[in-house]
């Protein structure tokens, strides 16, 4: 075995490590620890970053375990991180302690602050230098609630005794013995505060948000080395950190999609589409955000994206919430077990819903229940709702794009579902395309941490992906009435 890529793929509900040979990118060990989930209140989801920390290092050493080198840590020759990308954490820079938990990118508490923010005529400017709208998704608001909520936060945040960073800057802080305070453009374009032409904090930005320049990390390419190990358990000092990502921009890069019109969508806990736009960041003129894909040398990109906050998070609730299935294997063969959904619609706006919409006071809908609806009728609904949902990004995308989507490559967990990829290929009329590989985030980030630590020397020498199976939705049939009764539901959803 050759020498050793770690990608580092930090999750809303888990984190994964990989280690990758670094000449095939194969995976030749991994590991996955749980994140516990923190709900401390309606529409409040927060994350401990001292329990995602340690989980971290479990991961670490579980990967190069699983090996089977009794040299693997010796044998790391660089190292990349992908993570959840909104949910913010606010630390003490002496002791390099969390002054509170944190935000995770569900938590919808600081909608009245983003509603204050659009009376006060904000969003026009976020929109226009950020590519965002005012949603309570974003960072730079999570930031704002910590730094009016958190005794003494905005103080000692003027006085620069605190640093703020999304999970990547938390980690690659811990990962150096807290030597480095640093993001990368994927992850500040989510923060509200970033400007995409300039990828540099924006004056105008910090000061609608009230957020001192004090408390950000630098900004760095997505490919570059911005830090070395120290002190971590189980890793020698001296990596180098060089590949950064949101997770979505990284399965984006894993997936191969360096071409302008190349689109995947990812499903996890939620289901993110994005569409490679080229050099330039466009305005949508359909409420999608603009954000980078990534920037390495000699090349920055951008992408459209569309934001489906539940997804794999729906089967999650059939099985935890309601209990009609005991695991989520058991969504698809329930599923199939029935022709059609019936008259049954859900929509699945757990925690608001995304883009198109951008309503985070919407709530989950379950429309045309009958005495004649089962189990099956519901688990079939469900996955409809999942695909409907991104549907409507697709669409979208195609109307800014100004030609349908032709193809869209997936990944992600609930890609591995054959019904719902059949059912999302018939909805957005578009060729599905799944991978042999489908962990095509964490391969992101280790494709970006090749290329910023001089591994390969270039776009042209990273492996594509073989693909496992195309889908057609041949096998689901006609889906107009699906659709219409599914745009009934999200009016009703709006109201």
């Amino acid at each position: 075995m050759s020498d050793i890529i770690l990608a580092l793929d930090q999750g809303t509900t888990g984190t994964t490590v990989l280690a990758l040979d670094a000449k095939t990118f194969e995976v030749r060990g991994r590991k996955t620890v749980d994140v516990p989930q923190h709900f401390t209140g309606p529409g409040q989801v927060e994350h401990d970053p001292e329990e995602i920390w340690s989980g971290v290092v479990v991961a670490i050493n579980g990967a190069l375990e699983a090996t089977g080198l009794a040299d693997a840590k010796s044998r790391v020759r660089a190292i990349g991180i992908t993570n959840q990308r909104e949910t913010t954490v606010l630390w003490d820079r002496r002791t390099g302690r969390p002054v509170y938990r944190a935000i995770v990118w569900q938590d919808r508490r600081t909608a009245p602050i983003c509603q204050k923010l659009r009376d006060q005529g904000v969003e026009p400017l976020v929109f226009d230098k950020a590519g965002l709208l005012l949603d309570p998704y974003f960072s730079g608001t999570k930031l704002r609630w910590l730094l009016d909520n958190v005794s003494d936060a905005r103080v000692r945040a003027d006085r620069g005794e605190l640093a703020f960073g999304t999970i990547d800057t938390w980690l690659i802080h811990k990962l150096s013995g807290g030597a480095a305070h640093v993001t990368d453009v994927t992850n500040a374009s989510r923060t509200l505060l970033m400007d995409l032409k300039t990828l540099r904090w924006d004056e105008a930005l910090l000061g609608a948000l009230g957020i001192p320049d004090g408390v950000l990390p630098t900004i760095a390419a997505s490919a570059e080395v911005v830090a070395h190990t120290k002190g971590v358990d189980g890793l020698p000092d001296g990596v180098p950190i060089a590949g950064i990502a949101g997770d979505q921009q990284a399965a984006l890069f894993g997936q191969g999609c360096y071409a302008q019109g190349d689109v995947k969508c990812t499903y996890g806990t939620g289901a993110f589409v994005l569409m490679n736009i080229g050099a330039r960041p466009i305005p949508s003129r359909h409420r999608l955000l603009t954000t980078v894909a990534w920037k390495i040398p000699g090349e920055t990109a951008y992408a459209l994206e569309g934001s489906s906050f539940i997804a794999g998070a729906a089967v999650q609730w059939l099985r935890d919430g309601l209990g009609i299935i005991k695991s989520a294997s058991e969504i698809e063969p329930l599923a199939r077990s029935v022709e059609s959904s019936g008259e049954c619609v859900f929509v699945p706006a757990l925690t608001g819903l995304g883009a198109p919409h951008w309503a985070p006071e919407a709530r989950g809908l379950i429309t045309g229940l009958g005495r004649d609806t089962t189990r099956a009728h519901l688990a079939r609904a469900t996955l409809e709702g999942i695909a409907l949902s991104i549907a409507d990004l697709v669409d979208a995308m195609g109307k800014d794009a100004g030609a349908p989507v032709a193809s869209m490559k997936v990944d992600g967990g609930a890609s591995a579902n054959d019904l719902l990829m059949d059912i999302q290929a018939a909805l957005v009329r578009a060729r599905v395309v799944r991978p042999r590989v489908v962990e095509t985030t964490a391969l992101g980030a280790g494709l970006l941490a090749a290329l910023g630590a001089g591994l390969v020397p270039n776009l042209a020498a990273l492996p594509g992906l073989p693909v496992e199976r195309t889908f057609d939705g041949a096998a689901v049939g006609a889906v107009e009435d699906l659709r219409s009764r599914w745009r009934k539901a999200i009016e009703r959803t709006l109201r």
